[in-house]
This record gives C-alpha cells, structure tokens and sequence, in this order.
C-alpha cells in the first residue's frame, strides 16, 4: 500500500498500480484528455488493470520522472520509452494530476502525447 498522497500518484504513474488501489475514492473521475472520462472505482480498477496488462510485454524505461507536491495534489511528469517483446519502440510524455480529499484519490486528470525518437 501507498504511504502518502505522493506515493498514491508515483506508483500510478510508474505502473505500480496494485500499491495505489486502497487509495481510490469509490466516486473517482479519471480524465484522459481527448477522451470521455472514466467514472467510478470499478471502472479505473479495470483501466488499471487492461494498461497493466499492455505494459507487462514491454520494458518500460523512465527517462525523466518527476514529482510536484502542493497541497491535496500531486503532479507527476515523466517521459517514458517503452520497448515491446517485437522491438518496437514508443516514448510518450505524460503529465498527470492527482486530486486528493481526505487522503483518497478523487481525480485524476493526464495528457499523454508520442514523441518522436
């Protein structure tokens, strides 16, 4: 389990979902901009899950990683290469957000773009 909200938000962004699960709001709103926004528990559960499930036939190397803590939030930028078991390669920039009340995760909003190598 994640200690602090920071850990929560780390261990999200770094694909160490299981750690972050008994911090989830039962009412969470996970937003990927450009796409509908997920709702509920159950429904991020089963995003976390499915995106466990891609990453888990990749390498994953974190080129940058970075954390910002203010208040209730947490921000997590990172830019990642991922290495899939046929060779191919994608690096992706993510800038997350994590809202916190109460020590749960209520809301989580990212931008996800695919950088060129």
């Amino acid at each position: 389990m994640a200690d602090t909200n920071e850990d929560v938000a780390r261990a999200i962004s770094g694909h160490s979902f299981e750690a972050a699960l008994p911090s989830l709001a039962d009412d969470i709103v996970w937003t990927l901009v450009g796409e509908e926004p997920i709702r509920g528990k159950d429904a991020v559960i089963t995003l976390l899950q499915a995106t466990a499930a891609e990453v888990a036939s990749t390498t994953s190397d974190f080129r940058s990683f970075r954390t910002f803590v203010a208040g209730d939030a947490v921000v997590v930028d990172s830019v990642a290469e991922y290495v899939a078991a046929d060779g191919d390669r994608t690096v992706v920039a993510s800038c997350d957000i994590y809202e916190f009340t109460d020590g749960m995760l209520t809301e989580i909003r990212s931008y996800n773009i695919e950088l060129p190598e």
